[in-house]
């Protein structure tokens, strides 16, 4: 078996260097190489750059920190912004937890680092870090458009204080103090999201995700794109739980995850 064409070209346009034969597993990288390189990053409505950030999301959800540490370099090399990436791995903290967020960065900021990128990147928070009231805003006026009072009228039902503190900081983490930074557009946000939550088996959060995803202003084969460029990092069963969504998916039917 041999490297198609196609994987050659994308591989080499990515990382810079031409594709080797590995020296123990020859076949097996054969066939990852072609599987991704060719078939998923040539199918869909995605661009290149597109690709590498929902690798990246999946790469960063999953920790498989050495393979993320390549494609940030490969995003770098066709046109990903360091601080598009930067906002990537951040968007990925209210799914995967802050720990494996700092993991991900760090190995960002290295990467960073020796391609010459001065540390800290700018700013790109746009709404006051020390005023809760302010973060639980500016988060409704995005997740209400996408998600409606699920959340807020669902976990009303947990003992005080948790029944307003619950809400209050899904509404200003995920969406007040994430979702309202510059540097992605909601839509490309809520698609990182959906990525991160298929790449952890997050299936009770999928079907509202691929709703949000949709809502925000991806087409159904955007989104179907985003979960075909994943598959082969974070596995078929969790890419089509995902899809089997999409294709199902009805903008007149309940989206809700929890009730």
């Amino acid at each position: 078996m041999a490297l198609t064409p196609q994987a050659r070209e994308t591989f080499t346009r990515l990382f810079g260097v031409e594709p080797q034969p590995h020296p123990t597993d020859p076949e097996l990288f054969d066939i990852l190489q072609n599987g991704i390189f060719d078939e998923a990053f040539s199918t869909g409505v995605l661009t290149d750059v597109e690709r590498e950030l929902l690798t990246i999301t999946a790469l960063t959800s999953m920790q498989t920190l050495p393979q993320l540490q390549a494609h940030v370099g490969a995003a770098l090399n066709i046109g990903a912004s360091p601080l598009q990436l930067r906002e990537t791995i951040y968007q990925c903290a209210p799914y995967i937890g802050f720990p494996k967020t700092l993991n991900a960065i760090d190995i960002a900021n290295g990467v960073f680092e020796a391609n010459g990128i001065s540390l800290p990147l700018e700013n790109a928070g746009t709404v006051d870090a020390t005023d809760p009231s302010a973060r639980e805003q500016a988060g409704a006026a995005i997740q209400a458009p996408l998600y409606g009072n699920e959340v807020k009228e669902v976990f009303s039902a947990l003992p005080e204080p948790f029944d307003e503190f619950v809400p209050h900081l899904l509404t200003s983490s995920a969406f007040g103090d994430f979702a309202t930074r510059s540097g992605l557009d909601v839509a490309q946000r809520e698609l990182i999201s959906l990525v991160a939550i298929a790449a952890i088996g997050a299936s009770t959060q999928l079907r509202p995700h691929v709703a949000g995803a949709i809502r925000a202003g991806s087409s159904r084969q955007k989104v179907a794109a985003a979960l075909v460029q994943v598959m082969p990092y974070i596995g078929g069963p969790y890419a089509l739980s995902g899809l089997v969504l999409v294709a199902r998916y009805d903008e007149n039917s309940s989206s809700e995850a929890y009730r």
